[in-house]
């Protein structure tokens, strides 16, 4: 189902991350994740990412959190991944049964069992921690939902930016960059592209472009950025693309 559209006027800025719960194997894609994290405190905006206490998703989570404190980051995390997070710094030895320990959230055996039972767990909301708030929902789809629903809720500069991922993280991406295409929304996408880690993305982007598959006026849908530093100013300076659909989505 569509995120609706809203009246951002005088409303702070809200941004949604997509990163790795892992933290990659060139320590660079952390200390992204950091000085983004930075940058949003100084700028005075709000996350929503997806929820994950690991890798790069954790460490931008945190660094916001011990800048602006537990209000300013809002995790979204389907309750089927809640206990499948691993500490990358553990190593599969006969300390821990040969398999790398898995790290859960500090909460009670209650509230865990609450959290993976079949209930309707929409209103389940974490205790604030070092990661900010954390609200568990019953599957990816309602996940993405509400991540938009966030950023369009948000101020003038909200929209949504990459760091390095994998399958998920670029499908959340390319999701974006189709609601941006069919006109369900015009919110910024900035895609952080760390020592050429996107670039068989963006070179798939140009082929489609001269083979036809996009249009030219959607081209700048997604728009790249070199480091961290850029993408604050990239969110406030995003123009939407001429080729974009002018779809009605607010018809029954």
């Amino acid at each position: 189902m569509p995120a609706t559209q809203a009246n951002s006027h005088g409303k702070a800025p809200i941004v949604c991350v997509f990163c790795a719960s892992s933290p990659g194997k060139d320590p660079i894609h952390l200390e992204s994740a950091r000085k983004l994290g930075k940058s949003l405190h100084d700028s005075g905006y709000s996350l929503v990412y997806g929820g994950g206490t690991m890798g790069i998703m954790g460490e931008l989570a945190k660094t916001l959190v011990s800048l602006s404190g537990p209000r300013a980051v809002r995790g979204i995390i389907p309750r089927a991944l809640i206990r499948t997070e691993v500490d990358p710094s553990t190593r599969a030895d006969q300390n821990h049964g040969g398999h790398r320990r898995k790290v859960e959230r500090t909460m009670s055996s209650d509230e865990l069992q609450r959290i993976t039972s079949n209930e309707d767990s929409n209103s389940d909301i974490i205790p604030q921690s070092e990661f900010g708030a954390t609200t568990v929902v019953p599957d990816m789809h309602t996940r993405k939902r509400m991540m938009a629903q966030s950023v369009e809720a948000g101020g003038p500069g909200s929209g949504f930016v990459a760091l390095a991922g994998g399958y998920g993280t670029i499908e959340e991406v390319m999701e974006m960059v189709t609601w941006n295409q069919l006109g369900i929304h015009s919110l910024p996408i900035v895609l952080v592209n760390i020592n050429g880690y996107w670039n068989g993305l963006l070179d798939w982007v140009k082929n489609s472009v001269r083979e036809g598959f996009v249009g030219e006026g959607s081209a700048n849908i997604l728009v790249e950025v070199q480091s961290t530093d850029e993408v604050i100013q990239a969110l406030r300076d995003y123009k939407e693309a001429p080729g974009r659909f002018k779809l009605d989505w607010n018809n029954e």
